[in-house]
């Protein structure tokens, strides 16, 4: 199912769809490359924004906490893409220790560790979860809503080995983003640590991945010969913002208006109708915390105390001080008449599925990722596999296709990117 567009898909995504399809030989030619030449993130999310005009990622995850979303009749293709990823990090590989995010209260993060515990076990891996919660002192069972339990375990450290009391594994498998900071005892571990330490919020930056995927989109776009715009929104950062304090703001406005008036020049080049936004976020982070839309640089000097504290704390209470200004992209695709955008999983290079995330109290101009939100399956295997070029660019399988592609862009970025972190 492909989502009905509230608005024409005319001109340049049906075109770009066209391109895409066309040239399937040599993009997977050219992502097979790629595939060699970089170190793949183990497993990767990525929100897209499809506004009838435009396609292009607006965020890239590499602590994916949504498994439990995935269409169930695609477990096997996660398994396999499991599979292959753990024996290019460990061939031998028998146990994996899974350490997931501390939200021991938050029932669907937790049926999102049983999903990914149940994937690595059918990959045939043996698969203990352990927990960075000091209050976990001893194997403590947490009943899951689906039925069944997890089981957390302390975690102990031996020289440079992390394991549990009686469990020794060869990979360590972060589902936590380590936006509190990196904990004494994962640091320099001689086991494969998956993604690595420098993937967390701690150390990464949101920016620093579009730098990458700027690069990566505008090399694609050579190879299509198409307008990188398409696939790429603009982006800066502003520095030392202290929303509560009140300064940086003038730099903040200045940001804003600056890519306000690059959204405005393309729009005309393409005839778009629609009034330019941009997102105002946490440069690190995630959960959807600290995002605001602005349509005029005055928005974010006139903000009132409400928005000022909203913007000053992301995950874990931290203090935002540094800001990405992002081109707005509109989702115009929507289902049952809620706003609704696409995410997609991949584990390895493999495209394994992804949702809409939709949300009945949320504008085509705003954050989806919010309390209210909820999540339709969709089946990116068949589609992924075989896009048809005898249908028209937006049927089910031709749009999924283009999905998985930009996506597939957006983990290549992530690659890029954490490889000239490690440099």
């Amino acid at each position: 199912m492909v989502p009905h567009l509230a608005t024409a898909l005319n001109g340049p995504l049906l075109n770009l769809e066209q391109r895409i399809l066309n040239a399937q030989p040599t993009i997977e030619h050219w992502f097979r490359k790629q595939w060699l030449e970089h170190t793949i993130p183990f497993y990767t999310s990525v929100d897209l924004r499809n506004s009838g005009f435009k396609l292009a990622p607006v965020d890239t995850n590499l602590f994916p906490g949504g498994f439990n979303n995935l269409n169930p009749d695609f477990l096997p293709l996660c398994v396999q893409a499991a599979q292959s990823a753990i024996e290019k990090i460990c061939p031998e590989a028998r146990g994996v220790l899974l350490i997931p995010e501390n939200h021991t209260r938050n029932q669907f993060y937790l049926q999102n560790v049983g999903q990914l515990a149940l994937i690595l076990k059918q990959a045939g891996l043996k698969v203990r979860i352990g927990s960075l919660l000091p209050e976990i002192t001893e194997p403590t069972a947490i009943p899951l809503p689906s039925g069944g339990a997890l089981t957390l375990e302390p975690l102990v450290r031996r020289g440079r080995r992390l394991g549990l009391a009686d469990f020794d594994p060869c990979v360590v498998l972060l589902n936590n983003d380590l936006s509190a900071g990196v904990p004494d005892i994962l640091q320099n571990l001689e086991q494969a640590v998956l993604p690595p330490l420098i993937a967390g919020w701690t150390t990464r930056r949101k920016s620093h991945h579009f730098v990458a995927y700027d690069r990566v989109a505008g090399e694609f776009a050579r190879l299509l010969g198409i307008d990188s715009w398409l696939i790429n929104p603009y982006f800066d950062t502003c520095g030392k913002i202290d929303f509560r304090q009140r300064t940086g703001e003038e730099c903040l406005a200045v940001k804003v208006d600056s890519i306000l008036q690059k959204i405005r020049v393309k729009y005309a080049e393409y005839g778009v109708k629609e009034e330019p936004f941009v997102i105002v976020k946490a440069d690190a982070g995630t959960y959807g915390m600290g995002i605001m839309t602005v349509k005029d640089a005055s928005e974010v000097r006139d903000l009132n105390r409400k928005q000022r504290n909203k913007m000053a704390v992301g995950k874990e209470g931290l203090q935002v001080h540094d800001i990405l200004v992002q081109e707005g992209v509109y989702t115009f695709e929507n289902i049952n008449d809620a706003v609704a955008e696409p995410v997609v999983y991949m584990v390895d290079h493999y495209v394994v599925g992804g949702f809409y995330r939709v949300h009945t109290e949320r504008g085509v101009d705003e954050n989806l990722n919010a309390p209210g939100m909820s999540f339709v399956p969709l089946a990116f295997e068949s589609c992924c596999a075989f896009p048809n070029p005898d249908c028209a660019p937006d049927d089910t399988p031709n749009r999924f296709y283009a999905y998985g592609v930009v996506a597939r862009l957006a983990m290549l970025a992530a690659a890029v990117e954490l490889e000239e972190m490690e440099a």
